[in-house]
This record gives structure tokens, sequence and C-alpha cells, in this order.
């Protein structure tokens, strides 16, 4: 299923173009997500090379812009909570 071509009737969201899905709670929302220290790069290309092997949590914006990464999922939702983000865990 493309997500960018989705209609959610239920939830008031029909209708919205690929754009406007990746703003959806900007500035309210960011998103939880472990990750290994293999793929912080990809997501943060501005950080040091990481030892590999580690785990990982991410704080992503809703619009996908990375906010923070540490090794510690306590201080990602202090982080967001300090910025007055809710934080949604990431699969």
């Amino acid at each position: 299923m493309n997500f960018a071509n989705a209609r959610f009737g239920a939830s008031g969201a029909e209708g919205l173009t690929a754009q406007e899905f990746a703003h959806l709670g900007g500035g309210s929302i960011a998103y939880l997500k472990t990750i290994k220290s293999e793929d912080a790069q990809r997501l943060f290309p501005q950080i040091e090379e990481i030892r590999p092997g580690l785990q990982l949590f991410a704080l992503i914006g809703a619009d996908g812009a990375p906010i923070m990464l540490t090794d510690s999922k306590d201080a990602a939702i202090a982080n967001a909570w300090e910025h007055e983000l809710e934080t949604v865990s990431v699969h």
C-alpha cells in the first residue's frame, strides 16, 4: 500500500497530499525510534563514526527531521518533553 496516497475517512485526514501528511503533527509530535549505531550515520550524517553494535535512540520530528541521537531512552524522552513534544514510539 502506498501510504502517501492512502485516505483516512474516519480520522478526518481524507484527501491529504503526501506533503500535508508529512507535516501532520509538526511541532507537537516526535517519533522515538530504536536504531543500531550502524544506521545512525544515515539519519544523522553530521555525527562522527560510532562504534558498531550499539543500541541508540533517535528522536525524529513529525516531518522526518532528525532531532536527537542518544544511548538513553530516558534522555530522548526528556528532550522531547523539554521542547513540548509528545513522543510516539516507532518500531
